[in-house]
């Protein structure tokens, strides 16, 4: 199999879906108005741009999952990404100290968990991939500004977060000055679709650069996984 991860990125660049309800951990769903100061949330944003161009198209489920599911998920992963290991060089430079693996197979726990991130973030006429891109970033890892790739992504990225926060910078590709920052803590569910998706780079911050709203947001270990609509023409 074609690494996973050799997939999914169009470019590194230098320099800086459907509305749903509360996740099974009770928290509330979808965008939280950009706003300053450390207690704004999960989303901020630097001028009015971004946070007028992004409105609804990047999101933050925080507790999307439950402990259980959490650990479910966990559970499953392990052993398959325990064989591996880290790797601190990637095709394109997108991504440093990472693991990687793509599943279509899961248990119960980790299906329904799946099956509801799933439903949150695409329209029930545009469901996900079958394959969901597991990514595993070492606590010294990072993922560079990149654009997925339209030959092998559509219009909605989405991904759920286990075992350490980080932090999500989207920065605008024509103005280096209009960014969002999403804070991704474990459990919690995030989507890019759209502009978001197309034209603005994401990536998640090294552990030296990983503050949110002035607060120390420490990286340690972190699986994602990410469910990707299938390829179609750019809007």
């Amino acid at each position: 199999m074609q690494r996973a991860g050799a997939l999914w990125w169009r470019r590194a660049l230098s320099g800086g879906g459907a509305d749903g309800g509360a996740g099974a951990g009770g928290g509330g769903g979808g965008w939280v108005e950009p706003a300053a100061g450390a207690g704004a949330g999960p989303a901020l944003a630097a001028g009015p741009g971004a946070a007028r161009r992004l409105r609804g198209l990047a999101r933050v489920w925080p507790r999307f999952l439950s402990a259980a599911e959490e650990a479910a998920l966990g559970r499953e992963l392990e052993p398959v990404l325990g064989r591996q290991r880290y790797q601190f060089d990637h095709w394109d430079g997108a991504i440093r100290g990472f693991r990687e693996t793509e599943r279509g197979r899961w248990g119960a726990a980790g299906r329904a968990a799946l099956q509801r991130a799933a439903a949150a973030a695409f329209p029930p006429d545009r469901p996900p991939l079958g394959l969901v891109h597991v990514l595993d970033l070492h606590p010294g890892g990072h993922v560079a500004p990149h654009v997925d790739s339209v030959k092998f992504c559509g219009g909605t990225i989405a991904g759920l977060s286990l075992l350490s926060a980080s932090v999500l910078r989207l920065v605008s590709c024509r103005d280096p000055g209009e960014w969002l920052l999403l804070l991704l803590e474990p459990g919690s569910l995030y989507v890019l679709r759209g502009a978001a998706r197309y034209d603005f780079t994401h990536e998640i911050l090294r552990d030296e650069e990983s503050f949110f709203g002035g607060r120390r947001v420490p990286r340690g270990r972190r699986i994602s996984l990410i469910l990707r609509s299938p390829p179609q023409p750019p809007p």
